[in-house]
């Protein structure tokens, strides 16, 4: 039952600190802080990202607004902007973005049987793709993109079956997409599913290699040779179903093996998809659904963008930039477990609304998403005079 405890801090009590603590000895970050811990400065910038904070001054000026209920909202009493400022310029990064792995993998756990997809595999199913946030070269002069323009790109491998990203890679505008592959680790007969910017032969060799499944779409200038075909029903829209290999030089150098090339035509949009997988197991249809799902990734970065702060940022450091994403990626997961957890029938945007107009009320959380009783007033009229 509530004790009077604010909504933020009934929130925040869903993060275990001696995980976090780990996380800040491992890099040793609160190395000669005496007041405004690490953790601290995790509630500020966790408020900021649920409460929907422009900028360092916005959140420091609602947080001065509540002075006097700092320690109850666990942030401590060395709060400042310039210590927060300071902070997010010299603390390491990777202590927030190891705890954000922490909430991911518990995250997994709790959502995995709950997934609502349709198509069921053995292995994970995987979407990778990126996303680029434009930056001012002038003030984030180390994002470098092109000659007059800055950006930053955000690299993620999200599970399908969850909507949870498993893995983000921040790096400037100017790293090509494909060098992402390099960084994650191929899980034994996982899916992977990738645009036609990841059409590299090596790497994807490599998930091959691994035990791995990939599904990607064909480039219109590779060059193959079919070496048979198999029955399709073309009423499903898949129109061919080939194995090829590769008829280039160095194709054949990079990708040795045969290779599945799938034609498929999308009765909804009109348009015709060719496909290119190593898994030889699963139907040509259910390859064409896989990829289908790819699109839930840029679901998750539009979700991101619009309701978390990864567009407008608190810092103009590498570090300061690196630690608002993943806080925004520890905000994410804290609404995604909070809603399993609570067992919340509320979208997760509905979620992230409600909360950002109620983390300084002290209602017991589980009421604040419960579903409104109308009350209809019932007039006494026992002593108004009849006029027929």
């Amino acid at each position: 039952m509530n004790t009077g405890k604010y909504v933020f801090s009934q929130v925040m009590s869903l993060l275990d600190p001696n995980d976090f603590a780990k996380c800040v000895n491992k890099y040793n970050g609160n190395h000669k802080v005496k007041h405004f811990t690490c953790w601290h400065q995790l509630m500020c910038l966790l408020f900021g990202q649920l409460s929907n904070r422009e900028s360092l001054s916005d959140l420091m000026t609602c947080l001065n607004s509540q002075r006097n209920q700092w320690y109850h909202l666990g942030m401590g009493t060395g709060l400042s902007k310039n210590n927060l400022a300071h902070a997010n310029e010299h603390r390491d990064w990777r202590i927030f973005a190891d705890y954000a792995y922490m909430l991911i993998a518990e995250g997994r756990k709790i959502c995995m049987d709950k997934s609502d997809l349709e198509l069921k595999v053995d292995g994970n199913i995987y979407a990778i793709d990126s996303t680029t946030i434009d930056l001012c070269l002038n003030i984030f002069w180390w994002a470098k993109f092109r000659k007059h323009k800055g950006a930053i790109k955000m690299h993620t491998q999200l599970d399908i079956q969850t909507s949870i990203p498993t893995f983000i890679q921040v790096s400037d505008g100017s790293v090509a997409d494909i060098n992402f592959l390099d960084n994650i680790e191929i899980e034994t007969e996982s899916f992977y599913i990738l645009d036609r910017g990841y059409w590299d032969f090596d790497r994807l060799y490599r998930i091959k290699h691994n035990n791995g499944y990939f599904i990607t779409r064909f480039k219109t200038n590779t060059r193959y040779r079919r070496l048979y075909s198999a029955k399709v029903d073309r009423t499903t829209g898949v129109i061919c179903d080939q194995t090829v290999r590769f008829k280039n030089p160095t194709a054949i150098r990079d990708y040795p093996d045969k290779l599945r090339r799938i034609k498929y035509y999308d009765k909804e949009s009109g348009n015709t998809f060719v496909f290119a997988t190593n898994n030889f197991e699963i139907t040509a249809l259910e390859v064409a659904l896989l990829y289908k799902n790819r699109w839930q990734i840029e679901l998750f970065f539009k979700w991101i963008k619009q309701h978390l702060k990864v567009k407008i940022f608190w810092g103009y450091s590498e570090n300061a930039v690196r630690i608002q994403i993943y806080t925004a990626i520890i905000a994410y997961m804290t609404v995604k477990i909070m809603k399993e957890k609570l067992k919340i029938t509320f979208s997760t945007y509905e979620i992230l609304q409600i909360l950002s107009i109620t983390m300084l009320n002290k209602n017991e959380i589980n009421q604040l998403f419960q579903p409104p009783t109308l009350q209809e007033a019932i007039e006494d009229d026992s002593n108004q005079l009849t006029l027929f």
